[in-house]
């Protein structure tokens, strides 16, 4: 199994890791059902933020704290909402790529979900 290099593995991952969570019993109707998720639009978003996290390309614009302060208001994003997210995240690294940048990805979105929560006041 080869590392993450690029773009287009991080969309290939994005597109088989969206497709899991979508069906998932724990998080999935936060995105069918409140977010209602564009899946066409927002997959190119998470293509750019990763990329960016992960290459320091640059690119995303978008306020992720933000994002989730609105969907929170909507329905309240639980410490198990992030695990499970984080979870399935981590599963679907692993089964699709093994080196040093997908073990990148995984520190950045622990650190991701903790800075979400925090701004949530998950941590207060």
């Amino acid at each position: 199994m080869r590392d993450i290099k690029d773009r287009d593995d991080i969309k290939n991952l994005m597109e088989a890791f969206y497709s899991k969570m979508l069906k998932d019993k724990e998080v999935g109707y936060i995105f069918t059902d409140v977010a209602k998720l564009d899946l066409q639009h927002h997959l190119p978003l998470l293509t750019d933020f990763w990329t960016n996290a992960l290459f320091h390309t640059g690119g995303y614009k978008n306020n992720v704290v933000q994002i989730h302060k609105d969907l929170n208001k909507k329905e309240k994003l639980t410490p198990e909402h992030f695990k499970r997210w984080l979870f399935l995240l981590d599963e679907t690294i692993d089964e699709n790529y093994k080196g040093e940048i997908a073990e990148k990805m995984k520190l950045r979105a622990q650190q991701v979900g903790m800075t979400i929560q925090a701004k949530l006041g998950h941590y207060d």
